[in-house]
C-alpha cells in the first residue's frame, strides 16, 4: 500500500479528528526527544552569538533552521507539499504585530531563560521554574487571543498590515524561487557542519538539531497530506508552534471538552512526553525550583512578555522563527529578526553590562598592605 492509502485507511478507522491529533502527538514526541537531547534553544543561540562564544548552541540552532527550511522547500519542489493555503501565507498578516510581538517575545525569552518550547522541554525533566513560566505563558496567550488583552493585541496588530498571498511570500517578492530557497538552506547547513566540526559539537548536538528541523518539515507535510484526504472537516496546513497550542491545551484542561481534537492538542503533550523520555533515559530527571524572589519575578515577567508577544506576532521562536521561516513568510522573518535584536539587547541590559563590575579584579587600595606587591 502507498503512504496515501495507509493514511486513508487510518482516517477511515479512527476518524479525521483523531488522525490529525495523533499526528501532532507523534511529531511532538519526536520533536521533544530531539530538542531535549540537542539542548535546542533560540535563547542560548542568541546569547552565544551576542557574546561571541563558541559553545555549540548557535550551531545546533542552525542545524535545526537549515534542515527545516531545506526539507520543506525540497518537499515543495518534489510536488509533495503545497503551503499556499497555510494561514501564515494566505491570511492577512501584521508587520507591526511581527515587530512589536517579536521584540516582546525576544526580551521575554531572555528573562525567562528559555523560549516557550524550551520551557516545555525543561518542565518535562522536572524544572519547576519552567513549569510555572509555561503556565503563565499559556494564561497570558489565552487572554491575548480572546480575553482581556485581546483589544490591545488587535489594536497593535492593525497598525501596519499586509495582505495575504504574494504580498506576504518572500519567495515571490524576491523572485528566488523554491530552488533558490533550497540553495539558501544548503549554505546555512554547510556553515552548521563547518562550525560543528570546528567546535567539536557532540553527536546529539548535530543529530538532535537535524531531528528538530526535520519535525518542522514533516509537520508541514503531514498536515497537508491529511488535509487532502479529509472530507468531514476542514484541516489547515500547518507546522509546529507553541503559542496557540499552549492556549488550546490550557482551555482543554480548565474547561473540558474545550477545544476540539486537532494537531495542536496532540502536539503539546507529545513534546512533554518525548522530552520526559529523553531525560529519563539520560538520567536527567531532577526537580529544580526558584532561588529567590528576584528570580521568580524575572521568570514571571518573561513569561508574560512571551505570552502576549507570541500571540501578537502570530508565532513563537519555533512557530515563526523556524516553521514560518521555512515557508518564507514575510511576517515570520520580521518576527525572527525582531526576536534576535530584542534578545541581544535584553541580554546586554539585564546581564552582560553588569558582568565587568562583578568580575573585575579588586582595586589596588583594597589589597591588604601585607599582601600588596612590592
Amino acid at each position: 500500500m502507498s503512504p496515501a492509502d495507509l493514511l486513508a485507511a487510518l482516517m477511515e478507522r479512527v476518524g479525521e479528528m483523531w488522525t490529525i491529533t495523533l499526528a501532532g502527538l507523534g511529531i511532538g514526541v519526536l520533536f521533544g526527544f530531539f530538542a531535549q537531547k540537542s539542548r535546542f534553544c533560540l535563547r542560548s543561540a542568541v546569547i552565544e552569538f551576542a557574546r561571541n562564544t563558541t559553545g555549540g548552541k548557535l550551531t545546533v540552532w542552525l542545524f535545526a533552521f537549515a534542515t527545516a527550511v531545506g526539507l520543506t522547500q525540497a518537499f515543495i519542489l518534489l510536488g509533495w507539499l503545497d503551503v499556499s493555503t497555510a494561514r501564515q501565507l494566505a491570511g492577512r498578516g501584521s508587520i507591526s504585530g511581527a515587530l512589536i510581538g517579536g521584540a516582546m517575545f525576544g526580551a521575554g525569552m531572555i528573562l525567562a531563560r528559555g523560549c516557550s518550547s524550551r520551557l516545555l522541554v525543561l518542565a518535562a525533566q522536572g524544572n519547576l521554574r519552567s513549569l510555572l513560566s509555561g503556565l503563565i505563558f499559556a494564561v497570558v496567550a489565552t487572554a491575548s487571543l480572546g480575553g482581556i488583552l485581546s483589544p490591545l493585541r488587535l489594536w497593535l496588530a492593525e497598525l501596519w498590515t499586509v495582505e495575504g498571498g504574494a504580498s506576504r511570500d518572500l519567495i515571490a517578492i524576491t523572485g528566488i524561487g523554491h530552488g533558490g530557497a533550497l540553495a539558501f538552506a544548503g549554505v546555512w547547513l554547510a556553515a552548521a557542519i563547518f562550525w560543528a566540526r570546528k567546535q567539536r559539537v557532540p553527536f546529539w548536538g548535530w543529530a538532535g538539531g537535524i531531528g528538530v528541523g526535520a519535525m518542522v518539515a514533516i509537520a508541514w507535510l503531514a498536515t497537508y497530506a491529511i488535509s487532502r484526504q479529509a472530507f468531514d472537516m476542514v484541516i489547515g496546513v500547518q507546522s509546529l508552534s507553541f503559542t496557540g497550542p499552549a492556549s488550546d491545551v490550557l482551555m482543554l484542561v480548565l474547561s473540558p471538552p474545550g477545544q476540539p481534537l486537532k494537531f495542536d492538542i496532540g502536539l503539546v503533550p507529545g513534546v512533554f512526553i518525548g522530552s520526559f523520555i529523553a531525560a529519563a533515559f539520560a538520567g536527567e530527571l531532577k526537580l529544580e525550583g526558584f532561588q529567590g524572589g528576584p528570580a521568580m519575578r524575572r521568570y514571571i515577567a518573561g513569561a508574560v512578555l512571551m505570552g502576549f508577544g507570541g500571540m501578537l506576532a502570530g508565532g513563537c521562536a519555533v512557530g515563526a522563527g523556524v516553521s514560518g521561516a521555512a515557508v518564507f513568510t514575510l511576517t515570520a522573518w520580521v518576527t525572527l529578526f525582531a526576536m534576535w535584536g530584542a534578545a541581544m539587547f535584553t541580554d546586554w541590559w539585564m546581564d552582560r553590562r553588569h558582568e565587568p563590575a562583578e568580575h573585575a579584579p579588586p582595586a589596588a587600595s583594597a589589597v591588604p598592605p601585607s599582601h600588596a606587591p612590592a
